[in-house]
């Protein structure tokens, strides 16, 4: 299946550490889980089909959300729809077809395991959503996927993954700091904070996070695997705004070497005895 191997890549470490965070999932109370930039919340889907948990995905697009809709409701079977997402894509190509080969989706069909009961997709800014009062100390889990760098300020997006978190939660995260808003200096209401991974880390530390597990996995996101540049990364897109602005960007130039961590909120009792 087109794409396997790039959902690998992402996904499937997440998916081992949800597993092994969690193994006493499916009882009478799954854990809660967090899925902010769902883009077509697939995997807020699985989460909760595969590994039980009552999740949610959070998606600012509507451009996203409309498709997610489409594709969690209205499809028939695996690979009903076919698109051609190279067909702009003038640079790189070894031959025409290259160019003009179609992909099919969905991989597999979400009707077949219905959409159940405990599986919910929110639209809205994840700044603006989370922040409500209602959402404090939620979640169990808060997975992030190619999505902390599409903040205006990191710090904000650490601070309330941290509030909604219950005590003893976990923060999964992969992805790189592409931050999207970088090249926007002057421009009203775009706002960028840039830190590093090391200052990411600090900041983390500082709202009460502790890191359990970090290593760097090689990645790439919505690749065009037959194109002829392979080694750089985008300079100045996300790979979700590639899909959504499909004409405007080359879909070969973005291979990562993402950050991939579990990060642990102590507990209010732990935070006052290491302070």
């Amino acid at each position: 299946m087109q794409g396997q191997k790039e959902r690998d890549q992402c996904y499937k470490p997440i998916l081992e550490e949800l597993n092994s965070l969690f193994p006493s999932r499916c009882n009478k109370r799954p854990p809660t889980c967090l899925v902010p930039g769902a883009v077509l919340g697939i995997w807020p889907w699985r989460f909760h089909v595969w590994v039980c948990f009552v999740s949610q995905g959070n998606e600012f697009s509507y451009y996203m959300m409309i498709c997610s809709s489409f594709i969690l409701n209205q499809t028939q079977n695996a690979g009903e729809w076919t698109i051609y997402p190279w067909i702009h894509s003038n640079c790189n190509s070894l031959s025409d077809s290259d160019q003009l080969r179609p992909v099919s989706f969905p991989d597999i069909h979400p009707a077949s395991a219905g959409i159940p009961e405990g599986f919910s997709m929110c639209g809205g800014d994840f700044v603006e959503v989370y922040s409500d009062p209602s959402q404090v100390g939620v979640w169990d889990a808060v997975v992030t996927c190619f999505f902390i760098d599409t903040a205006h300020n990191i710090v904000e997006y650490i601070e309330i993954i941290s509030r909604i978190l219950k005590d003893g939660g976990v923060w999964i995260n992969l992805g790189p700091l592409l931050y999207h808003f970088a090249d926007m200096y002057g421009q009203e209401d775009e706002m960028s904070i840039e830190l590093s991974l090391e200052d990411v880390r600090c900041v983390a530390f500082n709202y009460g996070f502790e890191v359990e597990k970090e290593k760097t996995i090689e990645t790439t996101y919505a690749t065009n695997p037959r194109s002829m540049m392979q080694l750089q990364s985008l300079p100045s897109a996300h790979a979700g705004v590639v899909f959504a602005n499909i004409f405007d960007f080359d879909f070969s130039q973005n291979r990562y070497f993402a950050a991939f961590w579990t990060m642990r909120k102590k507990s209010a009792a732990a935070e006052k005895l290491s302070t």
